[in-house]
């Protein structure tokens, strides 16, 4: 069954209406520039609500080691999501993530059209991701779609050996293609599913998750 997160959570009302339709993950944006943006004692907060078979995703652009740790533990996050460049301090120090006394795992984002080679060792993290996150831009939420053609045949060789989650301008409408093209492990939306930045269509998402759960019977 495809893995399902619902990305850019703000609020208490949208965490639960993804959890309510069968979302598998839910994320938190720690991005500064992002409209998506959430603070950690709002992430923490409704984190304490959601059940523990959720993962709990914080999302990071650019970050430092001592942030994504500090906001790993503070927020009671189960897994960390990082974008854009990683300092060889941090991929360093990640590779401790688990004795951070959270048990975190990590999932590495990366633009579609760089993809090239062993992904994982890109990471300097070989044997210690929980998944690729193949999206659109290096900072994600930008609501496009990458060449799904022209990838295809990278990402299922990643697939061999770490699980991909695809993302980047998935919406219910062409996310089983999505699941067609690449069988990945899993799908990240969203703006997909917002009413607005910040703020989720909840019939969007049941929407969403539908149209997910009705691909994986095809395939």
């Amino acid at each position: 069954m495809t893995w399902i997160k619902i990305c850019g959570i703000t609020n208490l009302e949208d965490a639960l209406t993804a959890v309510e339709a069968g979302a598998d993950a839910v994320g938190f944006v720690f991005y500064e520039k992002s409209p998506r943006k959430i603070d950690v004692e709002t992430a923490r907060e409704i984190v304490e609500k959601l059940p523990a078979r959720v993962e709990k995703v914080g999302v990071f652009v650019d970050p430092t080691a001592e942030s994504v740790r500090e906001l790993v533990l503070q927020a009671k996050l189960t897994a960390a999501q990082l974008h854009g460049k990683l300092p060889k301090e941090l991929s360093r120090d990640l590779r401790s993530v688990r004795e951070w006394g959270s048990g975190a795992k990590l999932i590495a984002a990366i633009p579609g059209e760089t993809l090239k080679g062993d992904v994982s060792a890109q990471f300097g993290l070989p044997g210690a991701l929980f998944a690729i996150l193949v999206d659109s831009r290096s900072n994600g939420g930008t609501g496009t779609t990458f060449d799904w053609e022209a990838t295809r045949g990278m990402v299922q060789m990643i697939s061999l050996s770490v699980p991909v989650i695809v993302a980047g301008g998935l919406t219910a409408y062409n996310v089983s293609e999505a699941i067609r093209v690449f069988q990945p492990f899993g799908v990240d939306v969203a703006s997909g599913v917002e009413a607005r930045p910040g703020k989720k269509d909840l019939a969007k998402i049941r929407a969403f998750v539908s149209a997910v759960r009705a691909a994986g019977k095809l395939t």
